[in-house]
Order: structure tokens, then C-alpha cells, then sequence
């Protein structure tokens, strides 16, 4: 089936007065983010570089990320006509550097890379449902939907290249538990800090803390107790767990409990 393209987005149905000035500020960190993929799949075709099927799947991962990147961008010009998105994305790039020289993984296996490839697309699967489902502005609202719906084909994609090399490589369930958990903590890294920054500190000094924690603040506000349930058994999946255990309503209530908590304290520092 033919991917959709820009010329699919309904720009025209643009409603400015429909625009939240928070979910404004965050989109245009995720196109800092999405745009990037192409550096994303010159690191992971280095890593597999003896699996040129698993690389012909990275570079077309890659173009759809960059125009995810494209149409964010496109859509945060329309909401603020300051914001110029090539000027902003060559900040962040100047900025923020990827390990383009590794050959190896950074998680220690090629099967504990593919796990963190899944996780990542659980993260954007979740992040563009639950922004989908708040935003009223139609055009954005069209565009989340799409991504959202990409990030978890792309997560089944990149499972699937999991369980391939899960016969290769001697990776256990606890072990691949390990690398999704020290995935999701790097939610608040510098890449995410960094985009926010490059894309809203209108040429203030960068600090990660502070600018991590202006994206926390706004980005977690979105999320719903069904957007961390699906999360939480997706993230089981990737492990090699069960997705509808005892381990998961476990660890759905205790992810819900910690969001709520960060939403709070979050919102009460702000």
C-alpha cells in the first residue's frame, strides 16, 4: 500500500484559534527529532552493516521519519509565522551529534538495539496518540493520526528483525527488559532537551535540566491511562514477556501512578 505524503495532509482545514500554544512548543521539538532520521539510519546501517536487508529497512524508515519531520515543521510555520523550521533543525543538528562513527551498538548486541528500536517506536506510537487526542486543531490533529499509525507499523517492523536476531544472539527476557527500561529513562536526555531548546530558546543559553524540563512539563500533560496501558504491553512485548499478565496490570498501574505523579510535580514547579 502507497505511504501517504504531505500532499494527503488537509492543510486547508487550518484553524489557528484551535492552536495551544504548549502542543505548539512540543511539535516543533518532534520535528527537531523526526527530521533527524536520516543520521538515525547512517548509525544503524553502520551497526548491520553485514545485513543490507536490515539496511534497505532503516533507509526506508528513515525517509518516513524525515517527512513526519517535514510535515511538523510545515505545520508549526502555520501556527507561528516566526518560526523558521530549516534554521531551527540546522541549530539542533550543529548541536546534537549522534555516534555516526560506531560500529557496534550502543546497547551492547544488535538484538538489544532492535529492542530499543522498538521502544522508541512505542514512545511515538503513544506520544502522537495522545497529542492526536488533544489537540483540536483539525490539521494537527490529521497529521498525529498518521504518524501515530506509521510509529507502530514501524515498531512491529523493527520486532519482527528482533525475533530474527534473538536466534543469533543469547539475549534473555530480563536482559532485554533492562535495555527497554534504560530506554524509556532516556526520554529526558539531551536529544529531546536539545531539540525543545533549538526549537524555543529564541537564543537563551542552554541548559539541559532547564530545557528538559520545559519539554517534560508540556509533553506529559497528554497522556491518558489507555495510552500508558497499550505502552506498558507493547514495551512487554519487546522484553518477550506476555502483554496481558499479571506483569502487566502490575506494571501499568505502577507507570500510571509514576506519570500522574510527574504530571503533578511537574505542573507544580512550572
Amino acid at each position: 500500500m502507497k505511504h501517504w505524503t504531505a500532499d494527503d495532509i488537509p492543510w486547508d482545514r487550518f484553524d489557528a484559534a484551535k492552536v495551544d500554544p504548549d502542543i505548539l512548543k512540543i511539535v516543533k521539538a518532534a520535528s527537531m527529532v523526526e527530521k533527524n532520521g536520516d543520521d538515525y539510519a547512517v548509525y544503524l546501517c553502520n551497526v548491520f552493516s553485514d545485513d543490507p536487508e536490515f539496511q534497505i529497512v532503516a533507509r526506508k524508515w528513515a525517509e518516513e521519519e524525515v517527512q513526519h519531520g517535514d510535515v511538523l515543521g510545515r505545520w508549526a510555520e502555520m501556527a507561528d509565522g516566526s518560526f523558521d523550521f530549516p534554521v531551527c533543525f540546522k541549530s539542533f543538528t550543529d548541536g546534537y551529534k549522534l555516534p555516526l562513527d560506531a560500529t557496534k551498538s550502543v546497547r551492547g548486541s544488535r538484538a538489544g538495539e532492535l529492542v530499543a528500536r522498538c521502544i522508541v517506536e512505542v514512545g511515538t506510537s503513544s506520544y502522537y496518540t495522545a497529542l492526536g487526542a488533544a489537540t483540536d486543531e483539525p490539521v494537527l490533529k490529521a497529521i498525529c493520526q498518521r504518524i501515530a499509525a506509521d510509529e507502530l507499523r514501524h515498531y512491529k517492523l523493527f520486532y519482527t528483525h528482533l525475533r530474527e536476531y534473538l536466534d543469533r544472539e543469547d539475549l534473555n527476557q530480563w536482559q532485554r527488559l533492562k535495555v527497554a527500561l534504560s530506554r524509556m529513562v532516556e526520554t529526558e536526555d539531551d536529544e529531546l532537551a536539545y531539540a525543545y531548546y533549538a526549537a524555543n530558546g529564541n537564543g537563551e543559553a542552554y541548559d539541559r535540566e532547564r530545557w528538559a524540563r520545559e519539554y517534560m512539563r508540556r509533553a506529559m500533560r497528554f497522556y491518558q491511562p489507555n495510552t500508558i496501558d497499550r505502552a506498558v504491553a507493547m514495551t512487554l512485548k519487546a522484553a518477550g514477556f506476555k502483554g496481558n499478565g499479571w506483569l502487566h496490570r502490575c506494571l501499568s498501574t505502577v507507570a500510571w501512578r509514576f506519570v500522574s505523579y510527574r504530571q503533578k510535580k511537574l505542573a507544580a514547579a512550572a
